[in-house]
């Protein structure tokens, strides 16, 4: 009896260990209401922002609508003041997010394909200072093979790009079944390439905008409502697999863009034309 007793003790402990150790990986859902501020309501001009972007300038945001809207980026302040239009010399046929990099570049997606039938995706590049000295990086997804594909396999939708370490990592957008966000690498230089698919994640959610700690650690995906957090995050290639976190806003509505401002802080907005800032504490 006394040994039956020690063994339902000691299966007992490590079933316990094993809980508290799967919990600690994968976090969540969680609610963050109260670490959820609005600071603003959009003004007007972009009523329907994209993709958002932290500037150099105290709590000043780049920002611009999607399709079929003027090739705009808006520079706007924490109040959703507009503090300078920026009019490109190129056409927003889908633009759905933006990032930049450690060497004074921003990047605009022009990778919405609602319908899976796009050929001339694109992801241009600029430097912050001379935003009109524009280069296309042109793309195609590798396994397209179909233009478009069945119903059931259209995942070739992108409104989530970040920038790392001399690459643009593409998150899709699953409307076929809604399950699975595919992850492509694409290089960051001018030219005609193919997005390499390196990574699926089976998240359930239609992903909306992506972006990159200041320090390379997290990374965090948007879809409506709902934030997916990776941590600790060692390799960028392998993001997904790291520590998950889902933390969900309700009443937020559509959330469309997220920038980290700071290692601690994310901006977010929404296309019913809110600025949220989340605080990571």
């Amino acid at each position: 009896m006394k040994l039956m007793i020690k063994i339902a003790f000691i299966l007992a402990t490590l079933v316990a260990i094993m809980f508290f150790a799967f919990c600690n990986k994968f976090k969540g859902p969680q609610e963050a209401t109260e670490k959820l501020t609005k600071l603003a309501s959009l003004p007007k001009e972009v009523e329907e922002s994209s993709g958002i972007l932290k500037l150099p300038e105290q709590e000043q945001y780049l920002t611009h609508n999607d399709a079929g809207n003027k090739p705009y980026l808006y520079q706007i302040d924490s109040k959703g003041n507009i503090q300078q239009t920026h009019k490109l010399s190129l056409p927003n046929v889908d633009w759905e997010d933006l990032s930049s990099d450690t060497q004074g570049n921003i990047y605009i997606a022009d990778t919405g394909n609602n319908a899976n039938k796009r050929k001339e995706l694109a992801v241009y590049k600029a430097p912050l200072n001379n935003l009109n000295k524009l280069q296309a990086i042109r793309f195609s997804y590798e396994d397209q093979k179909e233009f478009p594909p069945k119903k059931k396999d259209r995942n070739f939708d992108s409104e989530a790009i970040f920038w790392h370490g001399g690459s643009l990592y593409i998150i899709s957008k699953d409307r076929g079944r809604g399950e699975t966000a595919k992850v492509y690498r694409l290089p960051d230089q001018p030219g005609q390439h193919q997005a390499k698919l390196i990574g699926k994640i089976n998240i359930n959610s239609l992903i909306t905008s992506a972006d990159v700690s200041p320090a390379g650690d997290q990374v965090v995906l948007l879809s409506e409502g709902k934030l997916h957090l990776f941590n600790n995050v060692s390799n960028i290639a392998t993001f997904y697999e790291q520590d998950y976190q889902d933390i969900s806003f309700p009443g937020t509505g559509q959330t469309e863009a997220v920038a980290f401002e700071d290692a601690n802080t994310l901006i977010i907005t929404s296309e019913g034309g809110n600025l949220y800032r989340y605080s990571l504490n």
